[in-house]
């Protein structure tokens, strides 16, 4: 017999690595013990190795004075942005900026001042915020002593600056703009990334009731209204009301929030696979679902259904769901005197599943923010009883949540995006306690000391949205691009004729940059016309201005007006057998800001 080894298959051995890989996992979600199964799965990869190795084991590598001497040939550099991340290139970025100062004209029209806070926190300051989205917060190593995490929004960020100022601060309007992160499964294409743009307005302090709240919403209406996005519906609920509905039909007081934050899958999931989650997965008696059903089921509502509550007596005998329904009462009032109730849509379904929520919810929606094929109509309908089990109901596969709770052990493959919708682009609400729970923290811990109550009483309540602007490029980014956007805002491009006449060029785009012009020009000596006109036209800037050594001598620029069209779905300019226009020097920049051109590109036209 030959003691040779035998041949290794290494797809089967890859197959059997994969299978394991799954077993190991699906026992350590479940707790039951690993070490066997880790071992078996150690040998299959050492084995693997040896394999791709021609059964060589790997050399260790040598070390001189302590230190291990790196090898000569490294491994090829991967060039790629980290999973849920993207560049933005100079078009992209220019419709970005487009948007972001829609937004922050709009805040600072409603009041806002601007804040900044930093882009990672201590961890401890993030604790117990997010309910069971906890689970994204992105940790980093250990900073000098200090346990960090990168910030998950700008809301909790901003109850910690109000704190440490001392929480009972004067009513102020403050907004914020950068980058938070979310160890989320990446729907590129969607908007929806591990680091993204957020864009927040919060009102703080104490205001007579429902004012803010409004002022809110009439603001997240403006902006909308401004943006390119289509068509935009702002669901709006509140939190004492849905609180009260679920006490009322029977839901334990320690599975309220678990509850709430399957009731908010109703958007994008159908209420079979929502009430299935909250019996199978959360331990909720059928009896008590069904019940809650009921009341979700009011989807899409405004005043009509505002009465049908405000004639529920089981609601109206329940303190908290009483003062919710009196707060939306003066809501829809103010929402009118805004007229924007148009906008408005009531939604017993909308949660929101962040633990801070304390009075009014609400998150804007587009068609697009649902799953594909997924209708709000159909959310709450039962399947056909011919549906077929295996056949999906028009909504992305159940995933489970348990699972996804190790997230940070497995690295899950990024999600289809063709059954995934954008989701809402901008979400929000009332939280009177954060600021509190903030200052009673700093003062004592023990919940139930007197110190600890007092500075929880201390906090300032607080009212605010968030706007997904990565959400709102994806929604916008296809449109601009079927339009022709440009990439730059290059309004003039200074050339010469014949000699290169380079310090005269100099000249003339200083004296535009100086004048508000955003000016460019071809950094070369002596470039020819043609090369001129064609970085020009490659940036599609709509005026040339064009030196001659007679012209200069008579203090004269000749000013060609440069427009583009599309044809059989491309851009392309308008070719136009006219010379330009002469223009004297000293009267240029009045010329260009009178011109037609220049007006429609000010009022915005060619963003």
């Amino acid at each position: 017999m030959s003691n040779e080894p035998q041949p290794v298959n290494i797809p089967e051995l890859e197959k059997a690595i994969t299978t394991q890989t799954a077993k190991l996992n699906e026992l350590r979600l479940s707790g039951q013990p690993v070490d066997d199964i880790r071992k078996t799965l150690s040998d299959l990869k050492k084995t693997l190795s040896l394999a791709k190795n021609g059964g060589k084991q790997k050399e260790k590598k040598p070390v001189e004075e302590g230190r291990v001497v790196p090898d000569k040939k490294k491994e090829l550099l991967l060039l790629k942005t980290a999973k849920g991340t993207r560049d933005y290139g100079p078009a992209e970025m220019y419709l970005r900026e487009h948007i972001e100062q829609t937004v922050k004209e709009c805040f600072t029209t409603y009041g806002g001042a601007c804040l900044d806070t930093p882009v990672f926190e201590r961890k401890d300051v993030l604790t117990d915020k997010y309910g069971e989205d906890a689970k994204l917060i992105f940790d980093l190593l250990d900073q000098g002593g200090e346990q960090l995490a990168l910030r998950y929004d700008h809301t909790v960020p901003l109850a910690r600056y109000l704190a440490m100022i001392g929480g009972n601060n004067p009513q102020s309007k403050l907004w914020q703009v950068g980058k938070v992160y979310r160890r989320d499964n990446p729907v590129m294409s969607k908007g929806r990334m591990r680091e993204f743009t957020q864009a927040d307005f919060d009102i703080s302090g104490t205001w007579d009731a429902m004012i803010p709240d409004a002022e809110i919403l009439s603001l997240l209406s403006n902006i909308l209204s401004k943006l390119d996005v289509g068509e935009f519906t702002i669901k709006i609920n509140h939190r004492k009301i849905l609180d009260g509905i679920f006490e009322i039909c029977g839901v334990p007081a320690d599975k309220i929030r678990s509850i709430s934050s399957a009731v908010d899958k109703l958007d994008k999931l159908p209420w079979t696979e929502v009430k299935q989650e909250m019996t199978e997965q959360k331990g909720l008696d059928a009896a008590v679902a069904d019940k809650i059903g009921e009341y979700v089921k009011h989807k899409v509502g405004g005043l009509d259904l505002l009465t049908k509550l405000e004639a529920d007596a089981s609601l109206i005998a329940h303190k908290q769901a009483k003062e919710g329904i009196a707060d939306m009462s003066i809501l829809f009032t103010l929402l009118k005197a805004y007229n924007i109730l148009d906008k408005i849509s009531f939604d017993l379904s909308l949660a929101r599943g962040l633990d801070y929520y304390t009075g009014i919810i609400y998150e804007a929606i587009v068609e697009a923010s649902a799953p594909p094929g997924f209708k709000d109509a159909n959310a709450v309908a039962e399947p056909p009883a011919e549906a077929q089990p295996h056949l999906p109901v028009t909504a992305p596969a159940k995933r489970d949540k348990k699972a996804k709770s190790k997230a940070a052990e497995i690295d899950e493959e990024e999600v289809d995006d063709n059954s995934i919708g954008v989701g809402s682009i901008a979400a929000g609400g009332r939280y009177d306690n954060l600021v509190g729970s903030f200052l009673a923290g700093a003062a004592s811990g023990d919940s139930n000391s007197k110190d600890y109550k007092k500075a929880f009483a201390n906090g300032t309540p607080c009212v605010g949205v968030s706007i997904g602007m990565d959400r709102i490029f994806a929604l916008i980014w296809p449109k601009y691009v079927e339009r022709g956007g440009r990439a730059k805002e290059t309004m003039v491009y200074v050339m010469s004729a014949g000699d290169g006449l380079l310090e005269e060029r100099v000249s003339l785009v200083s004296e535009l940059r100086n004048s508000g012009v955003k000016t460019d020009f071809l950094a070369k000596n002596k470039p020819k016309i043609a090369l001129q006109f064609a970085a020009g036209e490659r940036d599609e800037v709509p005026f040339a201005v064009i030196l001659g050594t007679d012209e200069l001598k008579a203090g004269l620029v000749t000013v060609k007006e440069q427009r583009w069209e599309f044809k059989e779905g491309k851009k392309v300019k308008i070719e136009s057998a006219e010379k330009g226009t002469q223009v004297k020097r000293s009267e240029l920049v009045q010329w260009l800001k009178n011109s037609g051109t220049w007006k429609e590109w000010d009022t915005g036209k060619y963003w």
